[in-house]
C-alpha cells in the first residue's frame, strides 16, 4: 500500500481519486508521496522512501527542488488547473485599474447616514471617472496556461494584445489566438502597452522584471497587473514610479508593506486561485499525477524531472533516474541482458543534467540485476513496477 502524506487542506474531490491501494492522511510516517499546497517544505527531511511531491498549484518555491533532484524525488505541479480562476481575477483587476471603482466604493461606504447622498453622488462621481479598455493595448508577459487565456479573452473585450514569451511551448502556441501579436523583444511590449499583465514563474532570471530600467521604457500612465509572483516587481522602483505618475495604477495579488496603503495601488490578498473550483481542479490533477507515477512510473507535469509517458506493455517495468551522460542506457541494458531479459519497450528522456529511462520487460528482473543497476555510477534511483 502506498502512503500519501498531506500538507495543508487538500480538496476532497482530489482525495476521492485514490483507491484502496493508497493510504492517505496528514499524520503518516515513511510516506511514498506528499501532496502540498503552500506549506514550506524547505526544512523537511526528505526521507529515502519519499518518491514524489505534488504541488496542488503552479508555483513550487516552497519545495527544495535541488535536494529532491539529487535524491530522485519527482516534483509535480498542476499547470492550468487554476488558470480560469486567475484569468477571471486578472480581468477584475483590469477593470479596477481602468475605472476608479475601488476608491469610489470606499467613498460610498463612508456615506452611511448622508441624507443628501443621491445628490452628492452626482457631484463626487467625476473624481472616479476612468477609461474604457476597448481599443487599448494589453501587454502579456509570459504565455503559459494563464497568460494565454488572459491574452485571448482580452481580444474579446476589443483590446489590442501583445504577448512576449521566448520559451512558449508548442501546445500553448497552438492555443493562442492568431490575433495576438507575439513580439520578439520585451522592450517593444513595454513601449506599446497601456496595460501590462505579468504571468511569469519567479526565478533568478525573472526576479525584478519590473524595475527602474524597464519602467522607463513604458508609456507615461501605464497600468501594471501582477497576479503571478510578488518578486517579479521591485517594490522600491514601483513606489518611485507611482509617486511620479509614470505608473498610474499597480494591481497586485501580492501585497507588500511598502506599497499596500499607496493610493494608486490596489492590493488583493493572494486570491488568484482561491475558488472552490480551482482548489478541486488542482487537487484532482495532483492526485492523478502521484497515482500515475507510483503505479506505472510515468511522469506527467514534473518541474525537476523530464516528462516521460509510455504505455505499460510488458509484465514488469524498471524506471531509472540517472545522470544525463553517455553510455548510461547501455550500462543499464547490459545488466538485464546478462540474464536474457527481453526488453519489450524502452523510453529515455532527459532534462538538463538529469535523465529518466523506462524499460518494459516480459519477465521479472532479479534482485541481483536491480542492485547492479543501482550501483552504476550516475544512477540516482531505481523503481520496479509489476503490471
Amino acid at each position: 500500500m502506498y502512503k500519501i502524506k498531506l500538507y495543508n487542506n487538500i480538496a476532497q474531490k482530489g482525495l476521492d481519486r485514490f483507491n484502496d491501494r493508497f493510504l492517505v492522511g496528514d499524520d503518516l510516517q515513511e510516506e511514498d508521496a506528499i501532496i502540498v499546497r503552500s506549506a514550506n517544505l524547505h526544512d523537511l527531511d526528505y526521507a529515502d522512501n519519499l518518491k514524489a511531491i505534488a504541488r496542488a498549484g503552479a508555483g513550487v518555491n516552497n519545495i527544495d527542488l535541488e535536494t529532491c533532484t539529487q535524491k530522485g524525488i519527482v516534483v509535480f505541479n498542476t499547470p492550468g488547473a487554476n488558470s480560469n480562476a486567475v484569468k477571471e481575477l486578472v480581468f477584475a483587476g483590469l477593470l479596477l485599474a481602468s475605472r476608479d471603482i475601488y476608491h469610489g466604493i470606499e467613498w460610498a461606504k463612508s456615506q452611511s447616514g448622508n441624507e443628501n447622498l443621491s445628490k452628492d453622488v452626482e457631484k463626487q462621481k467625476k473624481k472616479y471617472a476612468g477609461n474604457e479598455i476597448t481599443g487599448k493595448t494589453l501587454g502579456v508577459i509570459g504565455l503559459g496556461a494563464i497568460g494565454i487565456q488572459v491574452a485571448n479573452l482580452a481580444l474579446r473585450f476589443g483590446m489590442q494584445v501583445e504577448g512576449y514569451d521566448p520559451y512558449i511551448s508548442i501546445d500553448n502556441a497552438w492555443s493562442m489566438s492568431r490575433w495576438v501579436n507575439h513580439v520578439k523583444d520585451e522592450k517593444e511590449l513595454f513601449a506599446n502597452a497601456d496595460y501590462i499583465s505579468l504571468h511569469l514563474p519567479l526565478m533568478d532570471s525573472t526576479k525584478n522584471t519590473i524595475n527602474k530600467e524597464t519602467i522607463a521604457l513604458m508609456k507615461d500612465g501605464v497600468k501594471i497587473l501582477n497576479f503571478a509572483r510578488g518578486g517579479l516587481v521591485n517594490d522600491e522602483d514601483m513606489l518611485e514610479a507611482l509617486n511620479s505618475g509614470k505608473v498610474a495604477v499597480y494591481v497586485t495579488d501580492f501585497p507588500s508593506p511598502l506599497l499596500a496603503d499607496h493610493p494608486h495601488v490596489i492590493p488583493i490578498p493572494h486570491l488568484g486561485a482561491s475558488t472552490d473550483e480551482s482548489e478541486e481542479n488542482c487537487a484532482i490533477k495532483a492526485a492523478d499525477e502521484v497515482m500515475e507515477y507510483l503505479t506505472t512510473g510515468n511522469i506527467i507535469n514534473s518541474v525537476n524531472m523530464p516528462n516521460a509517458f509510455a504505455p505499460f506493455t510488458g509484465n514488469y517495468r524498471i524506471c531509472v533516474i540517472h545522470e544525463n551522460k553517455p553510455k548510461m542506457i547501455s550500462q543499464i541494458t547490459d545488466k538485464l541482458a546478462s540474464e536474457d531479459a527481453n526488453i519489450e519497450n524502452l523510453l529515455n528522456k532527459s532534462k538538463k543534467e538529469i535523465a529518466y529511462t523506462i524499460l518494459d520487460l516480459d519477465q521479472k528482473p532479479s534482485e541481483k540485476s536491480i542492485n547492479e543497476i543501482k550501483e552504476i555510477r550516475g544512477v540516482v534511483r531505481v523503481e520496479v513496477y509489476e503490471k
